[in-house]
């Protein structure tokens, strides 16, 4: 019995050290092997790509609309010169072409960018928009 009881020790400690080689094994190697079905990637990309293209509610400046398609595009050329930091959006709601620029959050944003824009642009005004979402990868 007595036999038994070292035997069951020895192997105890022989699986012991074993598990124990196996995990550091596995940190020091540092990678990790997801196995998972197809369609569970394909879900995640699907959300993310859904996710990436989703808007929000927020603020844009309005610096052009008219029936002229060639003004309409003049005007968004000339905005993308003098500000090229800011996104211009070109929409066409029959019969008028619309030139709204920004992706503004909040009002006092779009406020400030606002005042800038009309030294250039004097008829623009602030619209609420649905707007893109911001890249949080590169937000300062």
């Amino acid at each position: 019995m007595n036999n038994l009881k070292i035997i069951n020790l020895l192997l105890f400690l022989f699986v012991f050290n074993i598990f124990c080689a196996a995990q550091t094994t596995f940190v020091d190697s540092g990678s990790l092997e997801i196995v998972q079905e197809k369609k569970v990637q394909d879900l995640v990309n699907k959300h993310i790509e859904i996710n990436s293209k989703a808007a929000i509610k927020g603020y844009r400046i309005k610096i052009h609309f008219g029936s002229d398609k060639n003004k309409a595009k003049e005007i968004k050329s000339k905005f993308i010169s003098k500000f090229p930091d800011i996104a211009a959006y070109e929409k066409y709601d029959q019969p008028n072409f619309n030139i709204r620029v920004g992706d503004f959050r909040s009002k006092l944003d779009a406020y400030k960018a606002l005042k800038e824009i009309q030294l250039e642009f004097p008829s623009s005004f602030l619209v609420q928009d649905e707007i893109e979402m911001p890249n949080l990868l590169n937000v300062k």
